[in-house]
């Protein structure tokens, strides 16, 4: 038995007016996953437990089996994993975003014009995160350098007691000082956050980006703080080898801590621009060999969320529809007998440019157990089966048990 997990980052969404009041789900051309929810289990899944903010750090833990309530600790944490850091237990990790704040002179009157600095490229911000490490770095303060613009910071003998450290795509073309945390604790490092803008303003990356066109990475800001993690491993739990493949560090350290396999794909971005063919193909290298599961990570439909792209996150759905699925489930065929899981890990609706709890729609696929689904699977469809998991972290198992 060969098990599929498709996950869709932030793929549901509300009516849109953009899509002539459907959501990107209902506007996406995709009949590869209509053809399986027609033969599939369809129905909501509460992926983010009540009291828990929406994050794929949360959700994607539910996701995999494991109960945020019990072992999340933080979600900068999972990202220090992957990139390798062995936290200290008094260490504390906090995501440390490059972004593009607008030119007022006060700091608190600037604007964050893009949490993502531009998509600025992963080669542009290891130039700049090791600027900000040899300006900022300390005994105490160590900067570390991840992906495109998410980048991690490591503060020794820290707290996680910082007060509100806002995550900057929550508070896109929004003025920052309403959102800048006045805990003492997090003093030094908004004083970071504050001289970053002078420091980073005439870089020499940032120069040669506004020269061709392109956004400045002029300031860190961070967020996302945590301390040292540790998960269960996924094949003790499940008694089954398991693969995440993603292109970003938060999913890459939560597979690192469950013990499961987290292959690189060269030209994974986390956007549409993404190489869809390339991490499909390496799910069925994984797969033959000899890892059960799969956990297929798709970031792009989050992203365009959070950007307020709502052509773009059809584009990025229908771009797992007809490169991705038609790659997989060939070889799926072929084996025999196979489970397909196919789900957002929580909405990223357009019209907050932001993460929601709402239950998911998601549809259950067995080979040997083909059952009545839906003609096409959505937020209202998987609504009006009437099917409904409350606990998302019982889906794995309800999954492999099917």
């Amino acid at each position: 038995m060969k098990y599929a997990v498709v996950l869709c980052d932030g793929m549901a969404d509300y009516p849109v007016p953009a899509l002539n009041g459907k959501t990107p789900m209902m506007a996406a051309h995709k009949p590869h996953i209509d053809a399986l929810a027609q033969k599939a289990e369809v129905g909501l899944v509460r992926t983010v437990a009540e009291g828990l903010k929406p994050g794929s750090d949360v959700a994607n833990l539910s996701v995999l089996g494991y109960d945020p309530k019990k072992v999340h600790k933080g979600r900068s944490p999972l990202e220090a994993a992957n990139i390798g850091i062995q936290m200290a237990q008094d260490d504390v990790a906090l995501r440390c975003n490059l972004v593009t704040l607008s030119d007022e002179e006060k700091y608190e009157d600037k604007t964050m014009l893009d949490y993502s600095a531009g998509d600025i490229s992963t080669d542009e911000a290891k130039e700049i995160i090791e600027s900000v490490q040899a300006h900022f770095g300390s005994d105490k303060f160590h900067f570390y350098c991840g992906v495109s613009y998410r980048h991690c910071l490591i503060v020794h003998h820290g707290t996680t007691d910082l007060g509100h450290m806002t995550p900057p795509h929550d508070i896109s073309k929004r003025v920052i000082g309403a959102y800048l945390s006045d805990a003492e604790n997090a003093a030094e490092l908004i004083a970071m956050m504050r001289e970053s803008c002078a420091f980073l303003k005439d870089h020499p990356v940032n120069k040669k980006r506004v020269a061709e066109g392109k956004l400045p990475a002029n300031a860190i800001w961070f967020w996302g703080e945590g301390t040292c993690t540790v998960l269960p491993k996924f094949e003790d739990v499940y008694g089954l080898k398991g693969t995440i493949i993603s292109a970003v560090d938060l999913l890459g350290g939560i597979g690192f801590l469950a013990g499961m396999h987290t292959p690189k794909v060269p030209g994974a971005t986390g956007y549409i621009d993404t190489n869809f063919i390339g991490k499909a193909k390496k799910a069925v290298e994984e797969w033959e060999s000899g890892q059960d599961l799969v956990y297929l990570h798709f970031e792009a439909p989050d992203e365009c969320g959070h950007r307020n792209e709502p052509h773009n996150k059809v584009k990025a759905i229908e771009m797992i529809d007809s490169i991705v699925l038609p790659e997989i489930l060939p070889y799926l065929e072929k084996q025999g007998t196979y489970k397909v899981l196919l789900l957002p890990d929580h909405p990223t609706p357009i019209a907050t440019m932001t993460h929601a709890s709402d239950p998911v729609p998601y549809l259950l696929f067995s080979s040997q157990k083909p059952t009545q689904g839906v003609d096409t699977i959505n937020e209202e469809t998987a609504r009006e089966t009437g099917t409904f998991i409350e606990d998302g972290t019982t889906l794995m198992r309800h999954f492999i048990d099917f």
